[in-house]
């Protein structure tokens, strides 16, 4: 399904909060008319209510596109606005965490094609990147069609089964708040060295965005990265000699860390 289908049928957002509104703004900048969209929105910001879309004023007769971007706890009130929708054409994306797709066929009707995704926080910046996979009705026109909205916004990977959404929760839709808490993490170690704190924090900061812009564009791998960083004997190798540590460094650190993510995503699931 191309933008020009889903500008001529429209496409409703349920929810524009963050999320929402850095996707809503992706697709007018991609080429969506602002008035084949239609915002169901409680508390619509300033941005939302001069952005030319139709904002909370009903739905259109059969949109090409349903998107449910409000909170999980939000979910049960607000669904049954779009129940008339269900088991219809209209597609529906879910980006609400922890909602499977039973649930969203449970409420919708078991016809109704449904795609759920797990994005990222850094879609606020166009840098986001989203876990997505469809059930049996939505098919590969509906997988295809919801990774080409969610490009809006960053890259997207499509999963094999649903299952596998924790994981990608637990990597990278909680991932931001590792790599935030690291940049806390590395600045208190700096000041125990002998730093200014905003320094410290400055240094940090700049380490790790840099270091991610730098891997978002070399075509090398994180190994080689870490390698090319590293000279034998040095401070770099003497640092990692700790946090590579099999039993206490990083990779038992986060195994346990993603674990206990995905280990909380299947229980909220349930």
């Amino acid at each position: 399904m191309s933008m020009e289908n889903i500008a001529q049928d429209g496409i409703v957002l349920l929810g524009c909060g963050k999320m929402g509104s850095a996707l809503l703004a992706g697709w007018l900048k991609a080429g969506l008319p602002a008035q084949s969209a239609w915002v169901i929105e409680p508390h619509p910001s300033d941005w939302l209510k001069g952005a030319g879309v139709h904002l909370n004023e009903g739905l259109p007769p059969a949109p090409a596109v349903a998107l449910l971007a409000v909170k999980p706890q939000m979910m049960g009130a607000a669904l049954p606005a779009l129940q008339a929708l269900g088991n219809g054409r209209t597609l529906f994306i879910s980006v609400a965490a922890g909602t499977t797709i039973a649930t969203l066929e449970t409420v919708l009707g078991a016809r109704t094609p449904v795609v759920r995704v797990m994005p990222n926080t850094p879609a606020m910046v166009g840098r986001g990147i989203s876990g997505l996979v469809g059930n049996a009705h939505a098919g590969a026109v509906g997988v295809a069609t919801a990774t080409g909205l969610m490009q809006a916004v960053g890259e997207v990977v499509e999963l094999e089964t649903e299952a596998q959404i924790d994981a990608v929760t637990a990597v990278s839709g909680s991932g931001p708040a590792y790599v935030f808490h690291l940049i806390e993490a590395l600045a208190a170690a700096g000041e125990a060295e002998g730093l200014a704190p905003e320094v410290a924090m400055k240094l940090a900061r700049a380490t790790v965005t840099g270091a991610g812009e730098l891997a978002h564009r070399s075509a090398d791998s994180a190994e080689q990265l870490r390698i090319n960083v590293t000279s034998p004997g040095g401070t770099t190798a003497a640092a990692l000699a700790v946090l590579m540590e099999p039993e206490t460094g990083f990779p038992a650190l986060l195994r346990r860390a993603v674990q206990a993510a995905a280990e909380r995503g299947r229980e909220l699931g349930k």
